[in-house]
């Protein structure tokens, strides 16, 4: 295909697709699918090799936010029967994240439902960061709390915070449909702040709420002008109890295209595949490996993920290997942009993966409220958007939604 093979070389230049490229790259057969992900997957493979992150959600805080996203099992309103409890001890949080890293886990995400930290929580996770880098020195740690007041990513960073995670999770046009607690611009604002105090910016979005096509484009152009280094993809997991919960709009096929249409949009950029992969992808999990190169390893914020066990095989019998904790993750241009003065303001300058002239462009981001997973941070009830669902879509596998009762929050062992 023509379309493939521009698309190919714009990722190895590190050049931004047209809109109407990444549009048809979404509108691609079945009968296409294959070289579609073969396609992404030479430029998967020129800046990252066959290696995967491995990333560990440690849930601080869960369920009883104030915001109203719509996805959210944890928002204001959710009827959702997941995992109540308040903020996990600095030590307790330690241990949960030491089960990650003996997993294999290279990054431990901090998440805490809420709309943002006040000083008092900065000062408590700044507590857990110092904690867990005492036993695991070489552990990368992401938070994510929520919208950001002043000062305070400066002080997360000076603790020893490596990454701050907040989503865009949908287009700007649809996001006041999901949301009416915060804004689009909110997120925006937050992720730029933790550029602007040097932390490595996570944030990504959420497929399968009802959005178009046009709304996918729209948020990971987006994204790739914010320029974060990593980006994560979710995959709506419609928890019943929650406004989205009849939201069944995805199959593997279409769930491989997205990562494939964010591959090629932001192809040196750390793609994780994040929430609902278990759910969505389901069989189909080892091709996703050809399109991102992070993954989450065990169970997410408030629901259970494949086996960790499970993840390291089926890493294996891809033909893939497990990221080491002495291999630098990004590629040397975007490490090496991030090492130096902190990047400050990323995207006004062009100084991780794009170039200054690239001024179309937008950066790239778990499922959930700006967290490195499914997080709890607000959305409204809304109507679906009104696109034309996938074949084969719209049936629930409410079998495979099932919610965490281990780990953090629980007396049981984690799944890492």
């Amino acid at each position: 295909m023509d379309l493939l093979n521009t698309l190919v070389d714009k990722g190895l230049r590190r050049e931004l697709p047209t809109r109407e490229e990444a549009l048809a790259v979404l509108a691609t057969s079945d009968d296409e699918l294959l070289d579609v992900v073969a396609a992404a997957g030479k430029v998967r493979r020129k800046w990252f090799g066959r290696r995967v992150k491995l990333n560990y959600l440690v849930n601080l805080k869960s369920g009883l936010c104030p915001e109203d996203c719509s996805y959210c099992s944890q928002r204001l309103g959710s009827k959702a029967g997941i995992l109540k409890y308040t903020w996990l001890k600095p030590d307790e949080a330690s241990k949960a994240a030491a089960a990650g890293v003996a997993g294999g886990a290279k990054r431990v995400c901090l998440v805490a439902s809420g709309r943002g930290p006040t000083d008092r929580d900065v000062d408590r996770v700044s507590k857990t960061i110092e904690a867990i880098k005492e036993e695991n020195a070489d552990v990368e740690v992401c938070a994510c709390l929520g919208l950001l007041s002043d000062g305070q990513a400066e002080r997360l960073r000076a603790a020893g915070a490596d990454a701050y995670n907040h989503n865009l999770n949908t287009s700007e046009a649809t996001y006041a449909g999901i949301t009416t607690t915060h804004t689009y611009a909110d997120r925006v604002q937050t992720v730029q702040q933790a550029q602007a105090a040097g932390m490595s910016a996570c944030s990504g979005l959420i497929a399968g709420m009802g959005e178009s096509d046009a709304d996918l484009v729209d948020v990971v152009f987006s994204l790739r002008a914010l320029d974060p280094d990593s980006v994560p993809v979710n995959f709506l997991i419609p928890f019943e109890g929650t406004p989205l919960a009849k939201e069944w709009n995805l199959t593997p096929q279409r769930a491989l295209r997205i990562l494939a249409m964010v591959r090629f949009v932001c192809p040196d950029v750390e793609v994780r595949l994040a929430g609902g992969r278990e759910v969505h992808l389901r069989s189909m999990q080892p091709l996703a490996l050809h399109l991102a190169n992070s993954i989450f390893l065990g169970d997410y914020l408030t629901s259970e993920g494949q086996e960790g066990k499970a993840d390291l095989a089926m890493i294996a019998d891809a033909g893939f290997e497990v990221e080491g904790a002495g291999t630098t993750t990004l590629p040397e241009h975007r490490a090496d942009a991030l090492a130096g003065a902190g990047c400050g303001s990323r995207g006004a300058s062009g100084c991780g993966s794009h170039d200054a002239g690239d001024s179309t462009g937008g950066g790239c981001g778990s499922h959930g409220a700006g967290g490195c997973g499914p997080c709890g941070d607000g959305g409204a009830a809304r109507e679906p958007v009104a696109a034309a669902a996938p074949d084969g879509a719209g049936e629930a596998r409410t079998d495979l939604v099932a919610v965490r009762r281990r780990g953090a929050g629980t007396d049981l062992p984690p799944n890492a």
